[in-house]
């Protein structure tokens, strides 16, 4: 058995799909435990190279549900936390980044601080002999039903976890009327926690309530939606994630962090990354101040550029 973890959030689990790719193809015959939060079960299965999630929470022991895995491989972090986690498990192959305060990870790849988070994990694999392709991220979402009407809309996704990535609600609201204005149905996509954000800027942009599928979504169906969208408009969070995943054209606003860390491919032109080059605290409280530099005319001029979505 080969255990994987990476117990953190969608955009962290997508930008690892090419690591999890990369360990099945190098033990095939060997059982995949990805530990990772339950609600990501199904897209993990989707990837084609996860045969059974583990239920965990961020650095959450497992020791007592699961031990002497053969190979041990830690995308969750540098460590110290997440590197004993595996240790305490007694794997007979540990592949994790070097960490000065554990003896058993040295002579290990190093940990690069500004490094794009796929071409991590991939680099960490190769460098331990584990052949890994970053490019191997997308998703075959084209047995998961959606709904007709989202075929080709374009999907606006105003929410994130954090109010530091949060681009005002007004702004969204312009861009979605501009869509509008030019043909395009707009779905306003979120979770539960994000329905009143949604509902307020369908208000602001004169958007039909059923066009709101906030709250009414699980991560499988919001992924089938991105899919079928025509283009996806949202901030720096799982969903942008998710149109790289689809190869769903998109425009993302970054503020606190770097695309060149978390966006999506630079060798995509259908994605386009919005950025001014400044860096804050991607948790803070309230909207950072570069993600609030980028205007409405920016985001209509990068939805200019975009391509139109290709028939798969």
């Amino acid at each position: 058995m080969v255990l994987i973890l990476r117990a953190l959030g969608l955009g962290d689990f997508l930008t690892g799909v090419p690591s999890y790719r990369a360990v099945r193809n190098a033990f095939p015959g060997h059982r995949i435990v990805l530990a990772a939060p339950p609600a990501l079960e199904p897209l993990a299965r989707l990837t084609g190279s996860v045969d059974e999630v583990l239920a965990s929470r961020p650095l959450e022991r497992l020791a007592g549900r699961i031990r002497s895995p053969e190979v041990a491989v830690n995308l969750h972090g540098k460590g110290p936390q997440s590197t004993r986690i595996l240790l305490e498990l007694d794997p007979d192959r540990l592949v994790s980044f070097a960490n000065a305060e554990v003896a058993e990870t040295a002579g290990m790849p190093e940990w690069r601080p500004h490094e794009h988070e796929v071409h991590r994990w991939a680099r960490l694999l190769n460098e331990c002999s584990v052949p890994c392709d970053p490019t191997r991220l997308e998703l075959d979402l084209s047995d998961v039903p959606a709904a007709p009407e989202v075929e080709g809309a374009t999907v606006v996704h105003p929410g994130a976890a954090y109010g530091a990535r949060r681009w005002p609600v007004e702004r969204w609201a312009e861009v979605a009327a501009s869509e509008v204005s030019q043909g395009r149905r707009v779905v306003v996509t979120g979770g539960p926690e994000e329905r009143d954000l949604a509902e307020r800027l369908a208000a602001l942009a004169g958007l039909p309530s059923g066009d709101v599928l906030a709250g009414r979504t699980d991560l499988v169906s919001l992924a089938a939606v991105v899919a079928r969208a025509g283009r996806v408009l949202c901030a720096d969070t799982g969903v942008a994630h998710l149109a790289t995943a689809t190869r769903t054209p998109s425009v993302v606003l970054f503020g606190p962090t770097s695309p060149q860390r978390w966006g999506p491919p630079p060798d995509r032109p259908w994605h386009q990354a919005l950025w001014h080059g400044s860096v804050g605290d991607p948790l803070g409280a309230e909207p950072d101040r570069g993600l609030l530099a980028i205007t409405v005319d920016e985001v209509l001029a990068a939805l200019e550029r975009l391509p139109e979505k290709q028939k798969a």
